[in-house]
This record gives C-alpha cells, structure tokens and sequence, in this order.
C-alpha cells in the first residue's frame, strides 16, 4: 500500500511538472491556441535591415502588434512586411510605420505614429508612409571617410 502511494504522488508530481513545461512553452513561444486575435496590415520599406519575424510593433511605447512576415517584392525590390495588430487598436490612414532600434545594439522594432486622420485602415489595407532603417555603419563610414 505504501508503494502505491509513493508511485501515485511521483506520477502526479511528472504530470504537473509535463503541464508546467508545456504552458511554459506556449507562453514563452507565443503561441494562440484558441484563434488568433488580431488583424494584417502590410507596409513597404527600402530597407528593413535587421528586422525579423516576430518582431514588436509598438505604438508610443506600447506593444500593439508584432511583425508576421517579411518578404520580397520582386518587382519593385522593396521589403514588404505584414504586421499583426492587436483587434483593439485602430491605425489612421496617414499614421507612419518606422524601423526603430530597441537601445543602441538592440533588436530592431516597428514604431507607428498615428495620424489624424479621421478614416482608418481596413483589415488587408497597407501602410502607405514609411520610414527605412537607419544603417548605422553606413553613416559612421560616410562621416569618417568624408571628413577628410
């Protein structure tokens, strides 16, 4: 009966340690098990140089969205990424989508500024104003190789 008991409570014990592991998982991975609540909207920039998949989309501060694909447009040779945003938050037709460093040697973000506008986004619609990354080895080479 004793071993009975300590066999139980081991199982248990490996079980919750299973569920603790698995929600640890899906927390830290963010996954949406129950429906994705949120929105597409894509932007096209020049140059989005590190900026990745899964990345923050942020609205004064404030994490609003994050970044669901990046690709290529073959045809113009602009980086096209498709942010998901946050069903609450409602982005004005004229707001700007920015590439942002997080710190100096951080990672890369997307910052939006809202407009005034009074008509919105449509879920699908586009991001028309864009502002690039800033490369910053591009302009410490312009400063020291063109102030001589």
């Amino acid at each position: 009966m004793k071993r009975f008991n300590v066999e139980v409570s081991v199982g248990l014990f490996l079980v919750l340690g299973f569920l603790c592991f698995a929600w640890l998982a899906v927390k830290l991975g963010d996954v949406r098990l129950f429906g994705d609540t949120s929105y597409r909207v894509t932007a096209r920039f020049g140059s989005i140089s590190g900026l990745k998949p899964g990345a923050q989309v942020e609205i004064a501060g404030v994490k609003v969205g994050r970044v669901a694909r990046i690709s290529l447009d073959p045809e113009r040779y602009d980086a096209v990424v498709e942010l998901a945003m946050d069903r609450d938050v409602r982005l004005t037709e004229d707001s700007i989508a920015s590439i942002r460093t997080a710190g100096i040697i951080g990672d890369r973000y997307v910052s939006i500024s809202p407009g005034g506008a009074m008509d919105y986004i449509e879920p699908g619609g586009r991001i028309h104003e864009t502002e690039s990354a800033i490369n910053l080895e591009e302009l410490i080479s312009k400063y020291i190789f063109e102030s001589k």
